[in-house]
Parts: structure tokens; C-alpha cells; sequence
């Protein structure tokens, strides 16, 4: 999705191999489906390394101003696959593991990364790894029906992984974050939405549509400025007070650089609604 010199090219010529991909041209929104639904769309090495490359090159595509990640049928993901994954672990010497590990943890950091916000639409199963992407994704719906389990001690793992320890507390807080990955329990979609992890709860037939509505009314909007507002999220976890409102105020001024903001000002002076175009 990009050349040798570094400009911003198109979606349209990726091939992915090991998830679902396609591109509403008409809203910018790209769809990324977990596909493995007779398994609850389990993870497989390739398809955690796919993930990652492709959220890592969607900084290059000038044709995708949103993102919405899902699973085939009646579930999200149930994390790796026991098979594929779990027991090749088994045998792994220490830099083996340490390698994917790594790998795993690439993806979420890929998916912070990217300038598009992400739109996670949860049913069913969101396991494991799973749960990972959903906790990743910048804004989550769901069904009531969904269960959602960080359940790696449930495997003799510790619940630190891929990131969520530093993640999940501050979508829920350190109390429930800390409940839920100490016990490995699962968390319904009532309860989900009630601590916040879940912004909307949706019937289950109708979930990955408003979900991708969602997205694309980002999409119509100032996507650079999107793409500001998800930086900025995520670096100023790591700031001060002083140090955030200087950042943002350096944002900020970027941001009134851009035509959007000159169009939505000519758009408020002849009363009209504004037309972002993301520069």
C-alpha cells in the first residue's frame, strides 16, 4: 500500500490470505472479518502475523478512512487456535516463544498505530487473543449474548498479555480490569457495556451493520484530525498534565492548518453542514 518512497497508495491491490477483507468505496470504511467460523474463528500464526502487517499498512492507504473488525457467523474470535497454535507453543524453546509473543504483542501496537479508527462489532465468542483485539480496537459494540473472557489463567498463563494489563484498566478501571484477569471469567454484554468496555450493545443480526455505520460516519468526517485525536490518545497515557495540554495545543495548531478546518468554518458562515475531505 505503498511504494518505495513512501506514498500513500490503495487498499484495493492487497490480497489478504488468511482473513476476510473488503472496501466499501463509497463510505471508506474497510472490513476485516475473522473467517474460521466452524472453529469460532480461532487465530492462526499467519493470521496473527496478516493482522499485524495489514493494520501496519493501512498508515499508506489513502482509500480506507475507517476500520471495522469482526468475526464470521455467530462469534467474534476464540482466540488461538488450540491446534495450530497452543500446542506448537508446547514444544518451543525460550527464544521460540519470546518470538511470538512478540509477534502477537506487534499487533496490537500495530493496531494503536494506525490513523484509522478501529470499530470492533462483538458477538458471541471474544476470547483469549480475542478479547485482545476487541480491548485494542478504539470503539466496541456488541450483543447481550456476547461473552467476552481474558482467560488466560485458565490456561496456567499469567493475564498479562499482549498488552492488557496496560490496557484494559483504563477502559474499566484497575478493580474490574484486575477481576477479570486474575479469574479468567467470562463477561456477558450487559455487564460489558455497564463498565464501559462495550459503548453500545446491538441486537445480534444488526451489530456489524451499526457497527460499520458507525465507522463511516467517521469516515465523512475530519479523518486527519481523527487520526490526531487516536495519537494523542494513545501517547498522552504516558504524559503529564503539563505535558499533555502542550502536546495537544501542538496538535491542535497542526490541525488548523488543514482545508477541513477552512471548510468548516466557510460551511458555519454560509450555514451549511461542513464536507470533510481529510486534509
Amino acid at each position: 500500500m505503498h511504494d518505495l518512497a513512501g506514498n500513500r497508495t490503495g487498499l484495493t491491490d492487497y490480497a489478504a490470505q488468511h482473513v476476510g477483507l473488503s472496501l466499501d468505496p463509497a463510505t471508506r470504511v474497510a472490513t476485516l472479518t475473522l473467517d474460521r467460523p466452524e472453529r469460532k474463528n480461532p487465530l492462526t500464526f499467519a493470521a496473527y502475523a496478516e493482522l499485524r502487517d495489514l493494520f501496519r499498512a493501512l498508515a499508506y492507504a489513502d482509500d480506507v478512512k475507517a476500520v471495522v473488525l469482526t468475526g464470521a457467523g455467530e462469534n467474534f474470535c476464540s482466540g488461538g487456535d488450540v491446534h495450530e497454535i497452543i500446542g506448537p507453543l508446547t514444544q518451543l524453546d525460550m527464544p521460540g516463544l519470546l518470538a511470538f509473543t512478540r509477534m502477537t504483542g506487534d499487533l496490537v501496537k500495530a493496531m494503536r498505530a494506525c490513523p484509522q479508527p478501529i470499530v470492533a462489532a462483538v458477538d458471541g465468542v471474544c476470547a483469549g487473543a480475542g478479547a485482545i483485539l476487541a480491548l485494542a480496537s478504539d470503539i466496541r459494540y456488541a450483543t447481550a449474548r456476547s461473552r467476552t473472557a481474558f482467560l488466560f489463567t485458565r490456561v496456567g498463563l499469567a493475564g498479562c498479555d499482549m498488552g492488557a494489563c496496560a490496557l484494559l484498566p483504563r477502559v474499566i478501571g484497575q478493580g474490574r480490569a484486575a477481576e477479570l484477569l486474575y479469574t479468567g471469567r467470562s463477561m456477558d454484554g450487559e455487564e460489558g457495556e455497564r463498565w464501559g468496555f462495550f459503548n453500545r450493545l446491538s441486537a445480534p443480526g444488526e451489530v456489524l451493520a451499526q457497527a460499520q455505520a458507525f465507522a463511516a460516519q467517521l469516515a465523512a468526517g475530519p479523518t486527519f484530525a481523527h487520526g490526531m485525536t487516536k495519537k494523542m490518545l494513545q501517547q498522552e497515557w504516558n504524559m503529564g498534565v503539563d505535558e499533555a495540554i502542550e502536546a495537544e495545543a501542538q496538535a491542535q495548531a497542526i490541525c488548523m492548518m488543514t482545508q477541513d478546518f477552512q471548510r468548516a468554518y466557510q460551511a458555519f458562515v454560509g450555514k451549511q453542514r461542513p464536507q470533510f475531505e481529510g486534509n
